[in-house]
C-alpha cells in the first residue's frame, strides 16, 4: 500500500506519515517498506490521467508491505491509527483464507505475480545498467 493511500485512511496528512516513519526509520527494514524509484513514481503517475490538486508529491512515495502496514500503527500512535491497522490485518487475513481455500484462484494470482515480475525485471534491468 502507498504511503498516500494509508495517511488518507488514517486521517493524517501524508508529510505527517512520512515524517513519522522517518522518526522510526530503524522500525522499517526493506521487506517492511521502500521507496519507489523515479521510473516507479512516474508509471504510477501516467496511470491516473486526473489527479486531485497535491496529488503531484515532489518527494518519491514509500510502499509499505503487510508488516510495514502493521508496524504504522505502532508509529501514529491515535486511536483511529490502531482500528484501521485492525481493519487492514483482517483483510489481509480474509485474502490469505480465501487463497487458501480457492486453490484455483491462488494458482491464477501466482501466475499473474511471476507473469508481472519478469516484466518488471525486464522494465527495471535497463534502469539498473544504467547506474553501471
Amino acid at each position: 500500500m502507498l504511503d498516500r493511500d494509508l495517511s488518507e485512511l488514517y486521517g493524517v496528512e501524508t508529510r505527517v506519515l512520512k515524517q513519522a516513519v522517518k522518526r522510526n526509520v530503524s522500525r522499517f527494514p526493506s521487506d517492511f517498506m521502500f521507496r519507489l524509484s523515479q521510473e516507479e513514481q512516474e508509471s504510477l503517475r501516467s496511470q491516473f490521467v486526473t489527479l486531485k490538486r497535491g496529488q503531484h508529491s515532489k518527494y518519491l512515495s514509500f510502499a509499505f508491505t503487510e508488516q510495514g502496514v502493521a508496524m504504522l500503527s505502532s508509529v501514529l500512535n491515535s486511536e483511529r491509527a490502531v482500528q484501521v491497522n485492525i481493519q487492514i490485518m483482517r483483510a489481509f487475513t480474509k485474502l490469505r483464507q480465501m487463497l487458501a481455500t480457492h486453490d484455483d484462484l491462488r494458482r491464477k494470482i501466482e501466475e499473474m505475480e511471476q507473469k508481472y515480475d519478469q516484466k518488471f525485471q525486464v522494465v527495471s534491468m535497463p534502469s539498473a545498467l544504467a547506474g553501471s
